[in-house]
């Protein structure tokens, strides 16, 4: 049975004994109802997890680190998600199993179809909520290092704050099939980027901004994908194809 893991944002170090954060204290003893003596797993997002013993001392949750596990579980190769601002829930649905495919950066985007529009404080507790999203996924998939996760922007302000990179932008009518050019770049590949539309798709406008700035349209299948599953369907075949699992 897998140990209870915890995101845990604090320096953690063996041969220690730490006091847990309240909602790390909260999580393992009111919600999961763990028990001292319990092994747990420790993690705070910059590499690597910490084993050691859950203690209740006068009622403070505590951790007795004795192991550090160095392995980094995920793929080995970097995939960043250029994804428009999908509505409802599926936002966080696309983050955490963007966490889940082991995908390296999610850059949320405003786009012209974007149904749904967010900003000042509303904006703010969207952000925070979809932090705690990749947290918990990372706790639950095993992952070590936190996905990141950038503000909320336009393409033009992408563009302006990224240097040009292996752009992937998944259109059912792209010039040639993601994994024809997997296959043909397969040895100069570490890191892609893949330009996610809104459920409407993107502009017209949006979509000639994207390829002037080099990407190259790819299809994926014959079917169209919606917005919510195009990013990590693609995430996925690109990982194997390019054996990074």
């Amino acid at each position: 049975m897998a140990l209870p893991r915890f995101f845990c944002p604090i320096p953690l170090q063996i041969n220690t004994i730490i006091t847990l954060p309240p909602e790390v204290a909260h999580h393992a003893g009111r919600s999961l109802r763990l028990k001292e003596g319990t092994r747990i797993i420790l993690f705070n997002g910059l590499g690597g997890e910490y084993h050691g013993t859950l203690l209740f001392n006068q009622g403070t949750a505590q951790a007795d680190l004795d192991f550090f596990d160095s392995q980094n579980r995920g793929i080995t190769g970097n995939i960043t998600l250029v994804q428009a601002l999908a509505s409802g829930d599926k936002m966080d649905w696309i983050i955490e199993k963007a966490v889940e495919m082991g995908v390296s950066h999610l850059i949320p985007i405003k786009a012209e179809r974007s149904v749904l529009q967010l900003s000042g404080t509303r904006l703010e507790k969207r952000q925070q909520h979809w932090q705690a999203i990749i947290q918990s996924a990372s706790e639950q998939s095993g992952r070590n290092i936190l996905m990141t996760l950038s503000p909320l922007q336009t393409l033009k302000q992408f563009f302006q704050s990224t240097e040009h990179a292996n752009y992937l932008l998944a259109d059912p009518e792209g010039d040639i099939s993601l994994t024809h050019y997997l296959n043909q770049h397969h040895n100069s590949l570490n890191n892609i980027y893949f330009f996610i539309g809104p459920e409407g798709g993107w502009s017209p406008k949006e979509t000639e901004e994207i390829v002037k700035h080099g990407a190259t349209r790819v299809r994926f299948g014959d079917s169209i994908l919606r917005t919510e599953t195009a990013g990590i369907a693609l995430s996925s075949a690109a990982a194997s194809v390019l054996n990074w699992r």
